[in-house]
């Protein structure tokens, strides 16, 4: 693992940059990494008899175990400030994380893999991408990889494998488990299940007799192969 002072995991909705970088974070601020989980945008309750209120109240949640996640990584949190129903043009989105990767000097981005079965994973995909390969192109050396989420396995094909050690796991999941929807308080998807068998299963394939997590290179920025 290539050091990196400045890394950012971002993710579409709250949940999945904790989810696609979680385990990078947990290592990089181990070594003294600054690491930053940004959201794009934030849920919001469905029900439509839901008072304003009920509306607010249920943001500022999410805004609050945005950063109790956060921290149980060892990192901190920003949200972007976008709502799912006025996004900017993709030239605009990659323009200010473009902008923001330069300011912040970030040296490593995780985000979402293209494959993805939801628009706004895309969008945050092609935005991040280009913003990268705009900055590569300038000669900055950053570099980007792609988590894996149960939304996102279009094409997905692990090629950087991570062991996890049992602390790392259990920290894993202590800053998921700040999510309700983690918990299965929103939704009856079975996240817990479903993520401790993938540990599993990506050990089985990398060789590894320990939890596992499995990015995948970023190759069509590259210049040449690794």
């Amino acid at each position: 693992m290539k050091i990196a002072k400045r890394v950012v995991s971002i993710g579409a909705h709250s949940l999945d940059a904790e989810l696609l970088g979680g385990p990078l974070i947990i290592k990089y601020a181990k070594q003294g990494s600054q690491c930053t989980l940004i959201h794009v945008t934030q849920g919001r309750l469905e029900d439509p008899n839901a008072s304003e209120e009920e509306k607010q109240a249920y943001l500022k949640s999410l805004l609050d175990q945005n950063q109790r996640a956060a921290r149980a990584l060892g990192g901190d949190t920003i949200w972007l400030g976008y709502v799912s129903s006025s996004m900017p043009s993709l030239e605009d989105f990659a323009r200010r994380l473009e902008t923001y990767f330069e300011e912040e000097k970030v040296e490593l981005v995780i985000t979402h893999w293209r494959g993805s079965m939801h628009p706004r994973h895309i969008n945050t995909h092609d935005a991040v991408t280009q913003a990268v390969k705009h900055l590569r192109k300038k000669g900055n050396p950053i570099r980007l990889v792609y988590g894996e989420t149960f939304e996102d396995l279009q094409g997905f094909i692990p090629q950087a494998y991570y062991s996890l050690s049992e602390e790392e796991t259990d920290q894993w999941f202590r800053a998921l488990k700040e999510y309700q929807v983690f918990k299965g308080e929103i939704n009856d998807f079975p996240y817990i299940p479903y993520y401790t068998t993938n540990l599993k299963v990506r050990g089985i394939e990398s060789g590894n007799d320990c939890n596992t997590v499995g990015y995948m290179y970023a190759s069509q920025i590259e210049e040449r192969l690794w």
